[in-house]
């Protein structure tokens, strides 16, 4: 079946808007019976977030611009990265077009209350899913399922995870410093030397000064740095400790976060597939499978 045009798509929202308010009129003065009903008219239900969005003609997302691969300018000025490109990936599915969306940059701590004030629609922002978090707002599908990996130095002595554990105590690794560092990097290194570090590029400058053997970092960095340096890091072959990555939006809509994850879905696993594997490939370095037909491994 051919996919709708956008004055298809805009008739039947009129039709739906319209289907809303007759549903409105016959209800009203209606009294509705049961628990907690006590015979008062049910108040008229909020709009749902893709009507808002549908109408107005283009998606505002909350996002950031100074984390690769994530959120970022490139050497043209131009905002992109992977959450760029699932902002994207939505506004296709909205308006058949990738490029109706405007970015709005948020700091880190205006992901949630952005999206519970209305000021953006979702926020795309290399957000971490926690069951705290999950309080203040609704998560959608995830996106990227992030890790630790172990960045090595092309020039090193030690290359491989498995060179690194036989190495024992000999072994050095730096990592940001945080209250679960040296508990992380012991999970798979137990006798290793562990350098907590005051910044993530400190981190990074000691694996290019050999004063480490590895720098232990999010998966999806050590794959943007092996991808932008082939000749000078190298993937040492360990990723562990999951952590998930979804977009967000505000609680109690649940037409607009279905919307999203059927648009998430249909580009991850479906039949439009290409802006999500390109922008995998770009910033990951990975070339996704082929899907295969038959049991929906989603």
């Amino acid at each position: 079946m051919a996919a709708p045009t956008n004055t298809e798509r805009r008739e039947w929202l009129r039709l739906g808007l319209a289907g809303l308010g007759g549903a409105a009129v016959a209800l009203a003065g209606t009294k509705l019976f049961g628990s907690g009903g006590g015979g008062d008219s049910a108040p008229a239900a909020e709009k749902s977030r893709l009507r808002t969005v549908l109408e107005r003609g283009k998606l505002l997302v909350g996002t950031g611009s100074t984390n690769a691969p994530w959120h970022f300018e490139d050497d043209k000025g131009k905002l992109t990265g992977m959450d760029i490109a699932m902002g994207r990936i939505l506004a296709k599915g909205l308006f058949d077009d990738e490029n109706k969306v405007e970015f709005v940059i948020q700091d880190a701590a205006a992901r949630i209350p952005n999206i519970i004030s209305g000021k953006v629609d979702i926020t795309i922002q290399f957000m971490t899913v926690t069951a705290q978090r999950a309080q203040l707002a609704a998560f959608t599908r995830p996106y990227y399922l992030e890790g630790i990996a172990l960045l090595s130095n092309k020039a090193g002595a030690r290359k491989s995870f498995d060179e690194m554990l036989k190495a024992g105590a000999t072994t050095k690794i730096s990592i940001l410093q945080n209250a679960d560092a040296e508990k992380n990097i012991k999970m798979v290194l137990p006798d290793a030397q562990v350098l907590q570090i005051d910044t993530q590029a400190n981190v990074i400058q000691a694996l290019d000064s050999k004063r480490v053997d590895a720098a232990a970092v999010d998966l999806s960095n050590m794959a943007w740095l092996v991808r932008q340096h082939p000749d000078k890091y190298v993937d040492a072959g360990k990723h562990w400790q999951t952590q998930l990555y979804s977009a967000a939006v505000r609680q109690g809509d649940p037409d607009w976060l279905q919307f999203v994850n059927t648009a998430f879905n249909v580009a991850m696993h479906g039949n439009d597939t290409t802006l999500y594997d390109k922008a995998f490939k770009e910033f990951f370095g990975v070339d996704l499978p082929p899907r295969v037909p038959g049991f929906p491994r989603i």
